[in-house]
């Protein structure tokens, strides 16, 4: 199946929110990153989204360009090829794109999807992530309204943040933020409603205690509730149709319990990076240490090529990351739930 319509994608996030579950989402960076995601939501029957950062675009596109945009799109062309072999349904987004990347990396994304539907075709990218965290909300919606009537004229789906995720991602570093920045208020929930709302379908990082990258078991603090208790501020006041379509982001590392609390409250979409990075990484470095001998040409010897052959253990990082999403399509609840009809 090539990757979802626009008129899927919809119906993959109406699907997961009445049906109380999410798709993982999760950054790619190279074909074995994608050729694993496409895996995982395969074996598991579960639709799923795949997405690109800033910093996954430039390493897509070799440390000679180091060209965010143009990496990005290499890697969503090639997903919309390789997906045709699969029985599932992918939609492709960019994660994170800060107000001083939106020139260099979303305008030319949006710019190759105008000119695919020129062509007769659907869009590069089924959805985008504006990252206006940095400033405060009154100058992220700005940005975001202008961004979202955009998208709209495309088919296309924007992702918004208020509040801010903690952490250090791609180089973005917010560790040192205040406490009370972590958390998303109902009073902003209610603002972002009230000033999107008709202008065309969004999804909504709102943030309660999320961070970025790896952490012991205790040492993040999440507060699911002020995900209710936001929804509740909307619906209370538009009624039920109001309720959002949330993004858990710094899923990584989270327990099951939050990860299925955040279900209850319209969360649809978990992003995953931290977790899966490892999960990759991981046999690389047991391959290596396992056959050191072979992997390196130690005191003169020829090596074994068979063993330092990239092929020989990118594929067992691939079935790594692979299981690991396997894994998270459990967690949150997508297995088995594609609504891809053949």
């Amino acid at each position: 199946m090539p990757v979802a319509t626009p008129q899927q994608y919809a119906e993959m996030l109406d699907a997961a929110q009445k049906g109380g579950y999410a798709y993982p989402a999760i950054n790619i960076t190279s074909l074995t990153t994608a050729s694993g995601a496409l895996k995982a939501f395969a074996e598991s029957g579960s639709d799923g989204i795949i997405q690109v950062s800033t910093g996954g675009g430039a390493f897509a596109s070799g440390t000679s360009l180091k060209d965010e945009a143009f990496g990005a799109i290499v890697l969503a062309e090639a997903v919309h090829r390789l997906a045709e072999k699969y029985d599932v349904l992918v939609a492709l987004h960019t994660d994170h794109c800060h107000p001083e990347k939106v020139e260099s990396f979303l305008k030319p994304l949006l710019q190759a999807s105008r000119e695919r539907i020129a062509e007769g075709k659907g869009p590069l990218f089924q959805s985008h992530m504006f990252d206006g965290s940095v400033v405060d909300l009154d100058e992220n919606l700005k940005i975001s309204k202008e961004l979202l009537k955009e998208c709209a004229e495309l088919d296309i789906i924007l992702e918004i943040e208020a509040g801010c995720v903690g952490g250090e991602e791609d180089g973005h570093d917010t560790s040192g933020l205040p406490a009370e920045k972590l958390y998303t208020s109902p009073e902003d929930m209610l603002q972002v409603y009230e000033e999107l709302d008709g202008l065309g379908r969004y999804i909504f990082a709102a943030t309660f205690g999320n961070v970025h990258g790896a952490y012991k078991p205790g040492a993040v603090k999440l507060k699911p509730t002020i995900l209710r208790d936001g929804q509740k501020a909307v619906m209370d006041k538009y009624g039920a149709d109001a309720e959002m379509d949330l993004v858990f982001h710094g899923g990584s590392g989270s327990s099951l319990e939050e990860i299925r609390e955040t279900l209850e409250y319209g969360v649809i979409k978990m992003n995953i990076d931290t977790d899966t990075q490892y999960a990759f990484t991981r046999p690389i470095v047991t391959h290596v240490c396992e056959n050191i001998e072979g992997v390196l040409k130690i005191d003169g010897e020829v090596g074994n090529k068979k063993k330092y052959d990239p092929r020989s253990y990118l594929k067992l990082a691939e079935q790594g990351l692979c299981d690991r999403l396997k894994e998270a399509c459990d967690d949150l609840l997508s297995t088995g739930k594609s609504i891809y009809k053949k």
